[in-house]
């Protein structure tokens, strides 16, 4: 996801992909870039959620996360060795209010991964190391997403510069952390000791779920506004307004996997309410994230015939389309609804294109090495 300013007044940064910089350099590697690791970690982990039993499939999710695990890796090496020698630039992009969100998205690789470890990781690792993965990854992946979720609004209100009118669908991404983790939870609830631990683990899970919600719901009406009286955003970050569709879906995903995770958790009356809330909040949320959808989609479109090319805000499509098959997928599990499969089914189709788009033009981009290269200097 491209790094772009929303203050007029400093030079915009090209569009990576876009720029005519010197060379590649870690010095330019974003934490934009654990974008790819969700989109690409989330391939697994919604094929996984899917009622689906055909021949391959499960080969197909095995290869996605292994990708998925080599790319966090991989780019928590580098995120090292760049805060180690390029420290300044780092600090720069702490301060800099289109850029500080993304570091929600460190959490919430690590979360992503984690999950799919456990949940698709364990054919190929066994189930002993996939759980030890995740029971590591998972208090993690929460512990950074908490600080970022307060950290970053903090920064943005005592640090940031941000004009009126300015809000922006990344401003999600710090809030958001909190409800995969929320959503990914549950599936350790099962692996801890009857009794106290797993009814504290559901609780901390649902408090999370309670944090996320309420943030999102405080920032989502600025978004909207911004729209509505602003007119569209730039081109190269219309992709971000899918970005919306994150805490819709992941949030209707985590009801679920918490109402599951309730069942012989806690007494009987409070697992059959959860159950019930699951149905009652997922079905007029996933209903709101595919009215979000088409207007986003139709945004897409529009971008596209006013000249939109490849910048890394294409990832915007990937992990929050994954969320929504998720969260279908619950929906069909509780209902047995065949609408929520086929909706998942076809959600899911449209995310593996995503990502396959996506990932073709990065893996271009870091070819020609123009993803990782210095901005185009501001134009005379």
């Amino acid at each position: 996801m491209t790094l772009l300013t929303h203050a007029p007044s400093r030079a915009t940064p090209a569009a990576p992909g876009t720029g005519s910089g010197t060379g590649p350099s870690l010095r330019h590697l974003g934490p934009n870039w654990y974008a790819v690791v969700m989109g690409t970690a989330i391939v697994a982990n919604a094929g996984a959620a899917l009622p689906l039993h055909l021949p391959g499939l499960r080969g197909a999710y095995d290869l996605v996360w292994a990708l998925s695990a080599l790319m966090l890796t991989t780019l928590l090496a580098a995120r090292t060795v760049h805060w180690v020698r390029h420290g300044d630039h780092a600090r720069r992009q702490l301060l800099d209010p289109a850029v500080a969100p993304f570091y929600g998205c460190l959490s919430m690789a690590l979360l992503a991964v984690g999950a799919g470890t456990l949940a698709v990781g364990r054919d190929v690792i066994g189930p002993g190391a996939a759980l030890a993965a995740d029971t590591l990854l998972w208090p993690l992946g929460s512990c950074i997403g908490l600080t970022a979720a307060a950290g970053i609004p903090y920064l943005m209100i005592t640090k940031h510069r941000i004009e009126a009118g300015s809000a922006s669908p990344v401003w999600l991404l710090p809030l958001v952390a909190p409800m995969v983790a929320a959503a990914t939870g549950p599936a350790l609830v099962a692996h801890l000791p009857a009794g106290p631990d797993r009814t504290a683990m559901l609780l901390v899970c649902s408090a999370m779920f309670g944090m996320s919600l309420l943030a999102t719901l405080a920032v989502l009406p600025l978004v909207v506004t911004r729209l509505f009286h602003h007119g569209p955003l730039p081109l190269a970050l219309t992709p971000t307004l899918f970005l919306v569709l994150g805490p819709l879906g992941q949030s209707t995903t985590a009801v679920h996997n918490l109402a599951d995770a309730a069942a012989g958790t806690v007494a009987a009356p409070y697992a059959h309410a959860m159950s019930a809330v699951a149905v009652l909040y997922g079905v007029p949320v996933l209903g709101f994230a595919l009215w979000w959808l088409a207007i986003a989609a139709g945004m897409v479109v529009r971008a596209f015939r006013n000249g939109m090319r490849f910048a890394m805000t294409w990832w915007a499509f990937t992990f929050p389309i994954g969320t929504c098959v998720t969260g279908a997928a619950g929906l069909a599990r509780q209902t047995g609804s065949a609408g929520f499969v086929w909706a998942a089914v076809g959600l899911f189709a449209v995310l593996v294109t995503a990502v396959a788009v996506a990932a073709t033009h990065t893996g271009r981009g870091l070819l020609h090495g123009r993803l990782l290269a210095p901005p185009a200097p501001p134009a005379s």
